[in-house]
């Protein structure tokens, strides 16, 4: 279901509209065809990912999802976070998601 990557990138710099958000995590997180453009199909797709191989995950352009959408990058960072303390932090140390502005980055613990 999902391919394997050392690092996916998910970079919202271009959206415009809210499903293309949804698109543009589906296809970089490598999210099966009946992903559900929601927040619980997000959680129930990352929880997928977690298996014997690390995860990490950057996200750029999240400043445009904050001001074109309200608080939906603040949605997607709560799921974010719940997913970096999956199963009583069982995989804390092989989930890396980190936010990526211009050259700072910023770890989601």
């Amino acid at each position: 279901m999902f391919e394997y990557k050392e690092k996916y990138t998910i970079d919202f710099t271009n959206v415009k509209h809210y499903l293309e958000m949804h698109f543009i995590i589906k296809k970089e997180l490598d999210f099966p065809d009946y992903y559900g453009c929601n927040w619980s199909a997000f959680w129930d797709c990352l929880t997928d990912m977690v298996g014997d191989a690390p995860i990490h995950i950057e996200i750029r352009g999240i400043e445009v999802i904050e001001q074109k959408f309200d608080d939906v990058a603040s949605k997607m960072i709560g799921v974010l976070k719940r997913f970096k303390h999956y199963e009583n932090d069982e995989f804390i140390n092989d989930i890396t998601i980190e936010i990526v502005d211009g050259d700072k980055r910023t770890l989601i613990e």
